[in-house]
């Protein structure tokens, strides 16, 4: 059994919720290791705030790409059939022929740093024409005007897979507005597949026609 998609508990961990919500996303609850959900909170939130408090800052960019890395070794030494790939800088843009693209229509996802009034981690979960299909570990309202202002969907009525439905052309954005991914340096993504249902490039080439 999938169980529904969780929010963030405080204001700085939206970076291991968005993961752990990655591998519950891909896999049922009875398969989910616990050493995975162990891992993913004791190497996240390794940032300290302006004033020195742990936690305060959320999670790190080598926080991430260390998980990423763990999990993949992890998964090949336990057999665990889940595959995970860090990627940054240009590779991590939304159209067509992208690598994080590539990922959700072979039945991937992908979390990504965006911004949220700061950064923020969400999990993509799909595509849908020109749009994306994410959840957003921050929980607000369907009636948000912000979201309104940018042609963006909130929605409560799919738990396991999206809270939000977003146009590609936010994504892209080297600015700090909603959901634009920012300045292309500091870009980065976590794409992860359960093997057993990664489709090959074949069984999807009719969307890049």
């Amino acid at each position: 059994m999938k169980i529904p998609l969780r929010y963030q508990m405080s204001e700085y961990d939206c970076g291991p919720t968005a993961l752990l919500d990655a591998v519950s996303y891909l896999f049922p609850r009875a398969e989910i290791p616990p050493e995975v959900i162990r891992s993913v909170m004791l190497y996240s939130l390794d940032c300290y705030g302006m004033d020195g408090t742990a936690c305060k800052e959320g999670t790190s960019r080598m926080a991430m790409m260390y998980l990423t890395n763990w999990l993949e070794g992890f998964s090949r030494a336990t057999q665990f059939p889940l595959t995970c790939q860090y990627i940054a800088g240009h590779s991590v843009r939304i159209d067509a022929h992208s690598n994080v693209n590539d990922a959700l229509v072979r039945g991937g996802v992908a979390v990504v740093r965006l911004f949220y009034e700061v950064e923020h981690y969400a999990l993509l979960t799909g595509v849908t024409g020109d749009r994306i299909r994410l959840f957003d570990p921050y929980y607000v309202k369907e009636t948000e005007p912000a979201f309104e202002r940018e042609g963006i969907e909130v929605t409560c009525e799919h738990p396991h897979e999206y809270n939000r439905v977003v146009p590609f052309s936010c994504f892209n954005r080297e600015t700090k507005e909603l959901y634009a991914l920012g300045p292309v340096a500091s870009r980065e993504a976590v794409l992860l597949f359960d093997l057993r249902t990664r489709r090959t490039a074949d069984a999807t080439i009719e969307y890049f026609i």
